[in-house]
């Protein structure tokens, strides 16, 4: 007779196929547990969840807030938004050494703060600032890993689909878990600038311009360095500051409202989203009624597939996580850990990096969807706090979003660009050495992480 961990080998064994053949990362999580359900309960057990969860885990009041910050960002980028964020940080900072990098870094810091979406942040920039870098003599693998790594941004900085998603499975509060986002992605954007600031000084030093054999075909458009040159002469007063003073409305609507007690979680959400379409009807009122209507079914649209895509993946892994509990999973990890006679904080760095070569298969969502089941009980049981839990998770998460080879981030870099992923991902290991710096300051400094949501508690 079939064993339970055997059948949980064969489900996992079956889920990581799955995903490596690029089936529907619902699909995959949904069909393992599915299966795994039958074979340790039976059809009738497993009809019955198939027909529970996916209302019991989508009809709730708290997953509203993640299609009202979807809507937010889709509003801000048809607003332009992003362009304007770069041409100042690239006007402002384009004098330092590695100029257009760190301009890179802050705009995609700035867009973050509005889109919380990690790959449209990687997308946005890609299109905004990759030409120009190239054009400056930046090596294609070194642009293109930055705006990918950048683009991860998203995933850390309010307002956080990832946090968002995380809070809701951990059942924690989600100001809190966003309040905690704040610092830990300020400062991966501070190591990201410096990096490229540092690299920019050393190509200078050695007085070159490198090219590489799949990069700019001869200097690229001599209108790309017209247009950095004609930039870098534009007065400060003539830059599109409204980009920043949106940003800051944004910020102060959703995070302000939150924080000051005026609006719940969800609620600020909503007024972010209601604020984003008056910033767009605003910025697109030349255009006329056509373009108006225009932007704003664009956003829509995006809005829908994106929220049908990540509610889809939460059905998913309800079914999964369902198939876990069944086969008692958790208590199984937890027992595990508790027997190797480790210190708590070494088992917990021993999980954790566990989830850098789950990242290297897994796409983004999917990995936090089955992590937080699997690392939250064994989390709990050592007396961690499970928002700095959260951030460490999501932090690794971000690494996997430009490893190969799912790195997500890399791919629609490459997509919008049209240079070959594997150019981009031979730039990312530099980036690659920050993070699990940033990391390990994370994990053995926790009070940088639950400093904020301690605030937000009192």
């Amino acid at each position: 007779m079939i064993t339970v961990n055997t059948v949980i080998v064969l489900v996992l064994v079956l889920m990581l196929v799955l995903l490596l053949l690029r089936v529907p990362v619902a699909v995959s999580l949904g069909l393992s547990g599915a299966l795994g359900l039958v074979a340790l309960r039976g059809i009738n057990h497993t009809t019955n969840v198939l027909g529970a969860e996916p209302f019991s885990e989508t009809a709730t009041f708290s997953l509203t807030i993640i299609p009202m910050f979807i809507l937010m960002g889709m509003f801000a980028v048809r607003a332009n938004v992003a362009d304007y964020v770069f041409k100042i940080a690239d006007r402002v900072l384009g004098r330092f050494p590695g100029g257009l990098g760190i301009a890179t870094v802050a705009a995609s810091a700035g867009f973050s703060a509005v889109s919380g979406s990690s790959i449209g942040t990687a997308a946005t920039m890609a299109r905004l600032s990759v030409n120009e870098m190239r054009a400056a003599g930046y090596p294609a693998s070194m642009a293109t890993a930055l705006v990918a790594v950048a683009g991860t941004l998203g995933s850390m900085i309010p307002p956080s689909t990832f946090l968002v998603l995380y809070a809701i499975l951990a059942q924690v509060s989600v100001a809190e878990m966003l309040a905690a986002g704040i610092v830990p992605g300020i400062l991966s954007a501070i190591a990201y600038a410096l990096w490229i600031m540092f690299a920019g000084w050393r190509m200078n030093r050695q007085g070159k311009v490198v090219t590489e054999a799949d990069s700019v075909k001869d200097a690229l458009d001599q209108a790309t360095e017209l247009n950095a040159e004609q930039r870098e002469k534009t007065p400060l007063g003539q830059l599109p500051w409204r980009g920043l003073v949106y940003i800051a409305i944004l910020f102060l609507i959703v995070l302000g409202g939150m924080y000051s007690g005026i609006f719940t979680a969800t609620e600020s959400a909503a007024f972010g989203a209601i604020a984003a379409v008056i910033i767009l009807l605003f910025e697109l009122r030349k255009e006329g009624a056509k373009g108006i209507w225009h932007g704003i079914t664009q956003a829509l649209q995006n809005t829908a597939s994106t929220t049908a895509m990540v509610f889809f993946i939460v059905i998913g892994s309800a079914i999964l996580s369902s198939f876990f509990i069944a086969a008692q999973v958790p208590n199984k990890i937890t027992e595990a850990v508790l027997s190797w006679n480790m210190a708590p904080q070494m088992v917990m760095l021993v999980l954790l990096l566990s989830l850098i070569p789950l990242g290297m298969v897994l796409e983004s969502l999917s990995l936090l969807m089955i992590s937080v089941p699997l690392l939250l009980p064994v989390a709990l049981e050592f007396g961690f706090d499970p928002i700095w839990l959260g951030i460490l998770i999501v932090k690794f998460i971000e690494i996997g979003m430009v490893t190969p080879p799912v790195g997500i981030n890399a791919f629609v870099v490459a997509g919008t660009t049209g240079i070959r992923s594997e150019t981009v991902f031979r730039g990312i290991m530099p980036f690659f050495v920050l993070d699990l710096i940033l990391i390990a300051i994370f994990f053995f400094v926790p009070d940088i992480i639950l400093f904020l949501p301690s605030l937000v508690q009192s």
